[in-house]
């Protein structure tokens, strides 16, 4: 699983250095579906349930799974999630992130930094031994803290030789309970932040999930392990 996870981190990098305006979401998943054939990999998005690409690129009031097209170019101030997923060796690496293009909306900025910082404080509580809702709470906490809300019909989730497995890691809960995170359990932790209400709906397309009122949305995740020596970012760049 590293090394899908390393692909995953290096693409997202490539990726984000090149997010500007004028540039379309079809061509940057157009060059992330190149790269991950590049590394030996295939794309662990494109196919799944009929989703059409091999990227998630959500913009704006967007808040995951967004398709990307040729109409929607992207133009400064966007805030843009890019969500990547790969399969090497039979193995899955998933991971995400969110920018602006060029300098953003000083909500955005804010929202993007808090969205950050929450997936940071909610990696933190996978320790071995310790509840599952640590985690959920810990992001919960921080984001309602900074006046935004976090999405509860989309979560997180176990990840190995299958893109989702259990248990479901919700960005919302309580510390102290849920299941008991044990060393060796690998999650996708991804909170989903919205500078509104936390009420999402999915538009005709069947897959782009947008915020009830409007307002933008911030999406970061990491794959993690759980180990006695804490946790390890498996799709952070070594």
């Amino acid at each position: 699983m590293r090394v899908a996870n390393q692909i995953v981190a290096k693409i997202l990098r490539e990726l984000s250095g090149i997010l500007r305006a004028g540039i379309t979401t079809y061509d940057l998943d157009k060059i992330a579906e190149e790269k991950i054939k590049l590394y030996g990999a295939t794309p662990a998005f494109k196919g799944y349930f009929g989703y059409p690409a091999a990227t998630c690129i959500s913009v704006n009031n967007e808040v995951v799974h967004g398709i990307p097209s040729k109409k929607r170019i992207l133009k400064e101030g966007d805030v843009v999630s890019i969500d990547l997923g790969v399969v090497f060796d039979g193995y899955y690496g998933d991971a995400a992130i969110t920018a602006a293009v060029v300098v953003g909306s000083e909500e955005g900025e804010r929202l993007i930094n808090v969205t950050r910082n929450a997936l940071m404080l909610g990696i933190k509580e996978a320790l071995p031994g310790a509840n599952l809702g640590n985690i959920s709470s810990a992001i919960q906490e921080y984001v309602e803290g900074a006046n935004f809300s976090v999405v509860r019909k989309f979560v997180g989730h176990g990840i190995g030789r299958a893109l989702h497995e259990p248990p479901e890691v919700p960005n919302y809960g309580k510390r102290g309970t849920g299941p008991i995170l044990k060393e060796g359990m690998v999650l996708a932790i991804e909170p989903m932040v919205n500078a509104g209400g936390h009420d999402v709906k999915i538009l005709d397309d069947g897959w782009t999930v947008v915020t009830v009122d409007g307002s933008l949305s911030a999406h970061f995740e990491h794959t993690i392990a759980v180990t006695r020596y804490g946790p390890e970012i498996l799709s952070g760049l070594d």
